[in-house]
């Protein structure tokens, strides 16, 4: 009994993890490029109701999920003319482009749907061989393509941050964006290439949610992942391993708290919804004493010739 319940637990853990790890890692190579970016819970909203949209309208969720890359690049690509071109103050603006996803993804909902509804996502797709594994392959291999998308991701970032000229690129534009200039790097060019690819992974992130975790679509239904997905970025240290380390740890307790509703454990069910939050607190207040290599050039805009 003990061991189906930690091996349930796991499971619901891998999957919750999803949509942290989507939005995160996006994040995280915008704030290597020097940009931030609040607004991912706007993103992420109106990636979910598109994809969400089209997958209702055509019954096809992969339409539905390149429609969530779309709007997630069109999101992005606001942000970084806003924050890059008109340099304009980047955390307003994020805040700003959360709101705008917010109202918008609201209005739109109400004036083509109206009403909850589910649709036919993506079914889970257990990996031959793989999925057959005693525990393990319950755990691991036995979700839908947007899981096993997230934490092949992880992988993939790590190895475009540090194997690649396009990485290297990204981190100096975000570490020393005039020294970066004078050696020829686009400094403009790589900021918008990144948080372009932050609002598509963003996107990606909502759509994970309305058309392969909950099928369905409502008003608001991040609450607020975008926002823990930033944090998730200064917990990892900017890096993809600590990123996939602190999306685990969030999404284990939320999937312990969703346990303990589902057996009644008489707790209040307000405490048992807030124990992933007051976790994250906790785990970014202890971070304040351990020193963090924060990109020197984030959250400034860049100028050629400026200081």
């Amino acid at each position: 009994m003990i061991g189906a319940t930690l091996v349930g637990i796991a499971t619901s853990a891998i999957r919750l993890a999803t949509p942290y790890l989507y939005a995160a890692i996006g994040e995280a190579l915008g704030q290597l490029s020097g940009v931030l970016n609040l607004g991912v819970d706007g993103i992420m909203l109106m990636g979910a109701f598109s994809g969400f949209y089209v997958t209702l309208l055509t019954g096809h969720p992969t339409l539905g999920l390149l429609a969530a890359v779309g709007t997630g690049g069109l999101m992005g690509l606001l942000m970084a003319f806003v924050s890059v071109t008109l340099q304009a103050e980047q955390g307003i603006s994020g805040i700003g482009l959360y709101l705008f996803g917010l109202g918008l993804s609201t209005l739109l909902f109400g004036m083509t749907v109206g009403t909850v509804k589910a649709v036919a996502g993506f079914p889970p797709t257990p990996i031959p061989g793989l999925s057959q594994i005693p525990i393990l392959g319950e755990i691991l291999f036995s979700h839908n393509p947007l899981v096993y998308g997230a934490f092949a991701l992880v992988p993939l970032a790590w190895f475009v941050l540090n194997k690649t000229p396009f990485g290297l690129k990204l981190r100096a534009a975000g570490q020393n964006p005039l020294a970066a200039d004078s050696l020829g790097v686009n400094v403009i060019r790589v900021r918008y290439v990144a948080v372009i690819i932050g609002g598509i992974l963003s996107g990606i992130a909502g759509a994970s949610l309305s058309i392969a975790l909950l099928n369905v679509f409502q008003q608001n239904m991040t609450n607020g992942m975008g926002f823990i997905a930033v944090a998730l970025v200064y917990f990892g240290g900017w890096r993809p391993l600590g990123v996939l380390a602190g999306a685990m740890l969030f999404s284990t307790v939320n999937a312990i708290q969703v346990w303990l509703q589902v057996q009644g454990v008489d707790i209040p069910s307000d405490f048992a919804l807030m124990m992933p939050y007051v976790i994250t607190i906790l785990v970014l207040a202890s971070m304040a004493r351990r020193r963090i290599h924060v990109p020197a050039a984030l959250n400034k805009p860049f100028e050629r010739g400026g200081e």
